[in-house]
């Protein structure tokens, strides 16, 4: 089992929430957490302690981003005009490994950052290997050709697990994708509820 798996796995655990929907999360068999503890009398969280899940939920769907990563897109969140958990939303919506997970060029969120780093992707006919890349509506997004064929493609394009969401336009038979709109909350398909103003909250008092 990879590194990225273990980890796929453990968010789950660790949220007690199938975060992705996906079939094979271990939630599915046991809502418990992990460890010797798992099954124990969990407490009420604090005002604090619900935030922090928040937090860590909202930052661990997108591929386990790093705390100073996503510490940094909250900044440039509350930069922007507007209400603060929206405009995070639009910009995690808007990261390359998102929309390519979105568009069900890849099966997890974890395999869309891989296989972006290894030059699979090109933007506007240019080869963008970065999975934080930020993407603007008039980007078209395309597979190259000779990974169109590759088997973690294909798993994508074929799971039924999950529906491409109306922001996102895309074409199968020339393997692109455009992000239409920047997406609110409301709007994005996320299994499990988020809470992005509870993610305000979190670093307003921090």
């Amino acid at each position: 089992m990879t590194k990225r798996i273990q980890a796929k796995y453990k968010i789950d655990r660790r949220m007690g929430e199938n975060i992705w929907g996906r079939p094979k999360s271990p939630i599915n068999l046991r809502s418990y957490g992990p460890g010797q503890h798992g099954q124990g009398r969990k407490g009420k969280l604090s005002d604090f302690g619900l935030q922090m899940r928040a937090k860590q939920k909202l930052k661990g769907y997108y591929g386990n981003i790093t705390e100073k990563q996503f510490k940094k897109i909250f900044k440039e969140a509350e930069r922007i005009k507007g209400d603060t958990s929206e405009n995070l939303i639009g910009l995690l919506e808007r990261r390359l490994d998102a929309i390519i997970y979105r568009a069900k060029f890849v099966p997890t969120v974890f395999s869309a950052r891989q296989f972006i780093n290894h030059g699979h992707v090109k933007i506007n006919g240019r080869r963008v290997n970065i999975s934080s890349y930020r993407v603007k509506t008039s980007d078209v997004i395309e597979i190259r050709d000779k990974s169109r064929g590759l088997e973690i493609v294909l798993r994508g394009t074929e799971s039924s697990e999950r529906d491409i969401p109306e922001y996102i336009e895309v074409d199968s038979k020339k393997m692109t994708a455009k992000i239409t709109k920047i997406p609110n909350l409301g709007e994005v398909p996320y299994p499990v509820q988020m809470e992005p103003n509870l993610v305000v909250e979190f670093y307003s008092r921090n």
